[in-house]
């Protein structure tokens, strides 16, 4: 049994740092694995389980069957793991693994035997003024890059299925009429001088992740989700909506401003991996709604308590109820995809 990663036992406190050669690694859920399908026995990793997004994808491999270890970088993580994840699903994990996105060696670890990465992990800072640093595009970056360096050193299948944001298409500077779409990258330059840090991070951490994997030989797919919603319209998640809302005015004049449910991103995540079999690949922009009128960003507004964040700009919008502005942005790919999941599942037996 490899003894070079730190595991939390479910329901129990995480193990101090112990020298490399002394860490354990302890196994849970081996009872759980042993009547399971072929399918189900598949090991998946999701990196940060203790993030919304990275909880929720976890719920979701486990609720159809899948072997999920998670990755956590600290006790504290844990701790907030399990106020995300109920107990009964905390003990179907075949393991939850201390590592740091900045350690290639942990994650290299983590990751040993798996069938697919799910990297979830972001750095947002829930207890910041804005909620996401210029320091954090860097980290984001460097652990893209760790990801799938240590993916393509030590999964048993190299999948990576990689979290991105909207926010990586959008802000380009030119606001012509043209439909944002999977081939739609933000310009890194045109984010630095906004100091829109979040776009410029999951900017270069995607684009980043796309360099290393052809590479490395990876296969990669990336998924684009909107503002995340907690869990439906109009209640954003706020440690998250803080951040994305940057420029939040200019996302809604332009028709870009767009949101979707949390569980339905999580689901999406493991639609794509299954996809992959069947040709799933590139980029995907994931949303369900766009903010198109002036009274719903007054309803997004008031539910964060961030009054006047988006409709300061009410002069140049219509405030009648009719008046909807035009959308800019096409989910086109991943609704194929989707479709065609639904049906593949109901032919199942």
């Amino acid at each position: 049994m490899d003894d070079n990663r730190d595991e939390v036992v479910v329901s129990m406190p995480l193990e101090p740092q112990a020298p490399r050669d002394e860490q354990i690694r302890r196994c849970i859920g081996s009872v759980f694995s042993c009547s399971l399908s072929a399918r189900e026995r598949e090991l998946v990793c999701v990196t940060s389980g203790n993030s919304y997004l990275g909880s929720h994808v976890v719920k979701k491999l486990v609720a159809r069957g899948y072997l999920v270890r998670v990755t956590v970088q600290n006790q504290v993580d844990f701790e907030d793991m399990k106020e995300l994840i109920r107990e009964e699903e905390m003990k179907r994990l075949e393991s939850v693994v201390v590592a740091k996105m900045g350690d290639l060696d942990s994650l290299s670890e983590a990751f040993r035997g798996c069938h697919a990465i799910f990297h979830t992990s972001s750095f947002i800072d829930p207890h910041g003024v804005t909620g996401y640093t210029e320091r954090m595009v860097f980290l984001e970056t460097e652990g893209a890059k760790n990801v799938i360096e240590a993916c393509a050193m030590a999964a048993y299948v190299k999948r990576c299925i990689f979290t991105s944001s909207l926010l990586a298409c959008i802000w380009n500077g030119n606001y012509a009429d043209k439909v944002v779409d999977e081939g739609c990258w933000s310009d890194e330059e045109f984010c630095r001088q906004n100091k829109l840090w979040l776009a410029l991070g999951k900017t270069t951490a995607e684009k980043a992740a796309w360099t290393k994997s052809r590479e490395l030989k990876v296969k990669l797919v990336t998924i684009c989700p909107g503002l995340l919603m907690a869990p439906s319209f109009p209640n954003a998640h706020t440690q998250t909506a803080l951040p994305y809302l940057k420029g939040g005015q200019v996302m809604l004049q332009k028709g870009i401003l767009a949101t979707e449910d949390i569980e339905k991103v999580a689901e999406v995540h493991v639609h794509v991996y299954e996809d992959m079999n069947y040709g799933a690949c590139g980029r995907y922009l994931y949303f369900d709604r766009v903010v198109r009128r002036l009274d719903d960003a007054i309803r997004l507004e008031n539910g964060l308590k961030m009054h006047g964040l988006l409709s300061r700009v009410r002069n140049l919008l219509s405030e009648e109820e009719d008046v909807e502005i035009p959308i800019r942005l096409s989910n086109s790919k991943v609704s194929k995809l989707v479709f065609h999941a639904s049906q593949r599942s109901s032919c199942r037996p």
